[in-house]
């Protein structure tokens, strides 16, 4: 039973208990006082006639008729006179009770009042007469009584009603802070540090204060880690005077974007070399130079903001680099940046100049033919002169001819029809067992056509708002497969569904209607989504986690760190990416970083796994870094 019904219990108790025992108490007073007025008027009234009886001077008939006329007033039982010897002379007794008695018979029988007689002598002069004896009729008192009861009744009912209303405010003013201790105790159970307010019962209070310090306590251990793990991260993929990705990360984010199964696929790539580093180095002096450098990764940032899924690096001296993934938003073009950055050199009154080459990409091709293409038009851009700019047409990106309105029709189609199939590729722990199968998306949208993956469609789902409906389907596709084989997947959410605010309920009652297969479904959502939508996120592992799903994120790394309040969102793991975790066998900035963002994320009770491994040798140094469990090419089941 929980405190609150035994706190109600406990006050029903004590109502019931004082009504019974005012009442009881009240019944018996009020008895004991009918008992007392009925004992003195009996005692009055045979006084009152054993004067009348005395004045007849002994007359036995004429004391007769006087008893008899007292008798027939009606209020009495019996009227008894005794002559000296007590014997009884005349004797007036009524046959049965009155009859006009407003009391019930088992009220009367449980709570009979005794009407005590009355004996009073009667003489003449000194000369003795006899007694005279009065009993009342009693059935007057029972009337009194049962009226009374039932008026102290109500009247104690109502005093109990209005007891029992100031008990229940006081139950909810009780209740309020104790609904706070125990939702901060669930949300503990959940990977949930959440603080409340303190109470001001003080058993409670001390409590709350107790729990919130150790919140408050992990959040600092957590501020703490994580500033470590972003040192450690800029240690290990940063270069230290720009701040942007160094080569090595660079060239493992452009792998990581063409080999994404999601996004658009395709993208450009800018590759930007100062002129002549070393002359500049020489005319303007090295703390200048760096200055200079720092100024153009500046410009590079700013010219790329609001790009979804942006990579810029410094690949060494004087070449940097700039990867952009086709979105919704419009990509810089090559002259946007070379326009910025003469700008940004004229006004600090320099003569150093830039050039650009750049080269479209699309995913699946080779890396090394991406960079030599985007070099290539590099070395075409230098023999130009300053600020000139070059763009190869490697695999050139060609839009679809199909107009908005068809790429809708097809994929509603598609939904309607249940042309999509679900791939799987394995997640295997640190004992090669499987954790659960990945299951990206595939959709049909000709029938008798090739399943096509997410990074042909998923752009244009996005433009036609169609992106929710699809990951519904992917839910209903995985439950389906689930309780076919009893194997667990996971499918990935697009940040765009959760401001559906529909979507979540919708997906809280398909799991409810397959409790069994919700304990083996992983559902994740991106990083950038726990970034820019922290709230939905919550909201997303407050309605379905308790349903039996895991909530996690996928991609992660870059910015798990600037997560405001990770340790309340209630997820259960998270992936790492694969630009994060690829060569961490032969780079042990890189290996310390994974370790240490795993201590931190096991330190908030997370799995942590890691994402698109391509190198076997990566996969016992994962492991040894803290790894649960890996997935990529490089995994077999």
């Amino acid at each position: 039973m929980s405190l609150i019904r035994q706190i109600w219990l406990l006050l029903v108790v004590t109502l019931l208990m004082a009504f019974l025992g005012s009442f009881a108490v009240w019944m018996v007073s009020s008895r004991n006082y009918l008992e007392t007025q009925l004992r003195l008027k009996n005692a009055d009234n045979a006084q009152s006639l054993a004067l009348g009886l005395s004045q007849q001077k002994g007359d036995l008939a004429l004391m007769d008729l006087v008893v008899a006329a007292q008798f027939d007033t009606g209020f009495y039982k019996r009227i008894s006179l005794r002559d000296p010897r007590g014997q009884v002379v005349s004797n007036h007794e009524a046959d049965q009770k009155r009859t006009d008695s407003h009391a019930p018979t088992w009220f009367v029988n449980m709570l009979s009042i005794d009407s005590t007689p009355g004996v009073a002598q009667v003489s003449d002069g000194w000369r003795a007469l006899g007694s005279v004896e009065v009993v009342s009729h009693s059935s007057f008192a029972d009337d009194q009584l049962w009226q009374g009861s039932i008026t102290t009744a109500m009247w104690l009912a109502a005093l109990g009603a209005l007891a029992g209303l100031g008990a229940s405010f006081g139950v909810r003013a009780i209740r309020r802070p104790l609904d706070a201790t125990v939702g901060q105790a669930q949300a503990l159970m959940e990977r949930r540090f959440i603080t409340v307010e303190e109470p001001r019962v003080p058993e409670l209070a001390r409590l709350s204060q107790a729990m919130n310090a150790v919140v408050e306590r992990l959040k600092s251990q957590f501020d703490d880690q994580a500033f470590q793990v972003e040192q450690l991260r800029k240690q290990a993929h940063c270069d230290p005077l720009t701040g942007l990705s160094n080569r090595t990360h660079f060239v493992a984010q452009l792998g990581a974007a063409l080999n994404n199964d999601e996004g658009s696929g395709r993208g450009l790539l800018c590759m930007i070399r100062v002129v002549d580093l070393a002359m500049v180095n020489r005319v303007m002096g090295h703390r200048q130079t760096d200055v200079l450098l720092q100024k153009l990764a500046a410009v590079l940032n700013e010219v790329s903001v609001g790009v979804v899924g942006m990579a810029i690096g410094r690949l060494n001296g004087g070449d940097f680099a700039v990867c952009l993934t086709h979105d919704d938003v419009p990509l810089p073009q090559p002259e946007h940046y070379a326009d910025a950055i003469k700008r940004a050199f004229a006004e600090l009154g320099t003569s150093a100049s830039v050039v650009v080459g750049a080269t479209h990409w699309e995913r699946g091709v080779a890396m090394q033919q991406v960079l030599a293409a985007a070099d290539s038009a590099l070395a075409r851009a230098e023999s130009r002169g300053g600020f000139a700019v070059e763009l190869s047409q490697l695999s050139p990106a060609s839009e679809s001819a199909m107009g908005e309105d068809e790429w809708r029709r097809r994929m509603s189609s598609a939904l309607l029809e249940d042309r999509l199939l679900l791939v799987r590729f394995p997640l295997l722990d640190r004992e090669s067992k499987l954790v659960h199968h990945e299951s990206p998306m595939r959709m049909q949208l000709e029938p008798g056509g090739p399943f096509e993956s997410a990074a042909h469609w998923l752009p244009m789902a996005l433009r036609c708002n169609l992106i929710s409906q699809i990951d519904e389907a992917a839910v209903a596709l995985a439950l389906s497969q689930i309780a076919s084989d009893q194997q667990p997947r996971g499918v990935n959410l697009s940040p765009a569904s959760l401001l559906d605010s529909g979507f979540v309920p919708r997906l809280r009652a398909r799991l409810a209607e397959a409790p069994d297969e919700a304990q083996f479904l992983w559902l994740e959502v991106s990083e950038v989504a726990a970034v820019e939508r922290f709230e939905l996120v919550r909201e997303l592992c407050k309605q379905l986690r308790p349903l039996g799903a895991r909530i996690g994120l996928e991609h992660a790394g870059e910015r798990l760190t600037r997560i405001e309040f990770l340790f309340e969102a209630g997820l259960d793991y998270v992936k790492l990416d694969a630009s994060v975790v690829q060569g961490v066998a032969q780079d042990l900035a890189r290996a310390a970083f994974v370790a240490a963002t795993a201590s931190m994320l096991h330190g908030l009770g997370l799995q942590v796994y890691a994402e698109g491994v391509t190198e076997l040798e990566d996969i016992p140094a994962l492991i040894n870094c803290g790894i649960d469990g890996v997935t990529g090419p490089a995994v077999k089941e």
